[in-house]
């Protein structure tokens, strides 16, 4: 391909041919007004054949480096070099101007969709990665209990039903894995319906209560639910928007310490909305930690959550509903004083977007 040095050399033919065509013209009429002016058929010549010149050479100069310039953006496009593809100055123009533009653009709008594939195909490594590693925990656990009791303790009291106990809350997480597994990919994929209708938010925050009752008291946690006074209906899917409830107050209980509390609110905050919060006064989360709490398997203790039973998607399965309904968790945390996790839905009826 000629470099930007070569524009004033010749060109390939097509490139001379359509410069030409372009001079032809104007040499014909130069001809003609110089017979017609100068009734003399050397000067009309010599005219014509020098504007023709003339406008050979600018057409070549203009046409060839613009074109030149389009060739080499396709080559850059070609070789997935984005960042030596310069923007034009200006969209607007002729229609070679437009053909830059397009060219540009063509490009700007495949390096987007490479990006994207790119960051697709890293995810999904990283998900595989970590759906594998979460079930060969629990199914090694399992394995080596079971082994060991096959090989002589089962027959010893002391520790076969300890092992057996732990063998099924090896197996409880797997099925705690499936299940949210199975639920995210629903979501994701709109197979999950979700429907909205308005509901009693103190109704929900009891039945949440009755689900995790017995988990709180187990762990010296106390469980409130505090509603404000003459509360609207919201509205939602209630039982979707119970999942979300339940989620969060049972990362609430398993990372508070024994003697704490776990409250359910719901406040309105003006007219159109009323704020669920879920707080605690446990251990607290790192700021650092806040932009990728909702990522699917992220933990911010590790070794923690694992002993919790935790499978990492209980807050990414909360961030696709409530992004179902259009809002978006937030959290306000400070390490060793407690973590509140809160949202908002609408007084008023709302059409539903499609799961992120």
């Amino acid at each position: 391909m000629p470099s930007s040095a070569n524009v004033y050399q010749w060109l390939p033919p097509w490139i001379n041919h359509l410069a030409l065509k372009i001079a032809v013209p104007p040499a014909l009429a130069g001809a003609v007004g110089g017979v017609v002016l100068s009734s003399s058929l050397v000067w009309s010549v010599l005219g014509g054949v020098t504007l023709g010149l003339v406008t050979y050479s600018a057409a070549h100069y203009w046409l060839a480096s613009r074109l030149n310039r389009a060739r080499k953006m396709l080559q850059h496009i070609r070789q997935h070099a984005f960042e030596d593809v310069p923007a034009p100055s200006n969209p607007r123009g002729d229609e070679l101007q437009s053909l830059t533009w397009d060219v540009y653009r063509t490009g700007d709008t495949l390096e987007n969709e490479i990006q994207e594939l790119k960051k697709r195909e890293s995810y999904r490594r990283e998900f595989i990665g970590n759906v594998s590693h979460e079930l060969k925990t629990p199914i090694f656990s399992a394995q080596g209990f079971a082994e060991t009791l096959l090989d002589g303790a089962l027959d010893d009291e002391e520790v076969n039903r300890t092992f057996l106990e732990k063998i099924l809350h090896n197996v409880t997480r797997l099925e705690n894995l499936a299940r949210d597994l199975s639920a995210i990919t629903k979501i994701e994929t709109g197979e999950m319906e979700m429907s909205t209708q308005a509901f009693d938010p103190g109704e929900l925050f009891q039945e949440v209560r009755d689900s995790l009752e017995l988990k709180a008291k187990e762990k010296d946690i106390t469980l409130r639910c505090e509603v404000a006074k003459d509360l609207p209906s919201v509205y939602g899917d209630p039982d979707r928007l119970r999942r979300v409830l339940v989620n969060l107050a049972d990362n609430a209980i398993k990372y508070n310490e024994a003697g704490g509390t776990v409250t359910l609110r719901a406040t309105p905050i003006s007219p159109e909305d009323v704020e669920f919060s879920v707080s605690d006064d446990g251990i607290g989360i790192p700021q650092e930690h806040f932009p990728r709490l909702t990522e699917r398997f992220y933990r911010v203790d590790k070794s923690r959550s694992r002993n919790q039973g935790g499978t990492g998607l209980g807050l990414a399965i909360v961030k696709h509903i409530l992004g179902a309904h259009n809002r978006e968790l937030q959290v306000d945390s400070t390490p060793g004083e407690g973590s509140t996790f809160h949202f908002t839905l609408p007084t008023t009826p709302f059409n539903r977007m499609e799961p992120a």
